[in-house]
């Protein structure tokens, strides 16, 4: 017997590093429309000022912008793309609603 003591896992431990992760619902890649895209309003970190964040876009970077300037010329404003959230300047929900749904996704809004 080991030094240590009792190990009742200690030979599954070794053979369970060579198991592959099943694959799921997770490891599919979703439609647009299947993913859950939030549109909130938040002052949160950005020094007093109002900012529409939205959240839950599952695609590629080069996506992402595509989508960052279609949503910026619909709400006629700013905006920029940080860590897969997308932060267009001031209140801008309705007209980021209404062009997500455009592009095939089906966003809802968060928040108050």
């Amino acid at each position: 017997m080991p030094k240590g003591g009792w190990q009742e896992f200690g030979a599954m431990a070794s053979s369970s590093a060579s198991l592959q992760r099943p694959s799921g619902p997770a490891a599919e890649p979703q439609t647009k429309a299947q993913q859950r895209v939030r549109v909130q309003r938040t002052k949160a970190g950005k020094g007093g000022k109002l900012v529409t964040a939205i959240t839950g876009l599952v695609c590629s970077d080069a996506e992402a912008k595509a989508l960052l300037k279609q949503l910026k010329a619909a709400a006629g404003t700013g905006g920029t793309l940080k860590d897969g959230v997308i932060e267009l300047q001031g209140d801008q929900v309705a007209p980021a609603l209404e062009a997500l749904e455009k592009a095939g996704y089906r966003p809802k809004q968060a928040g108050g």
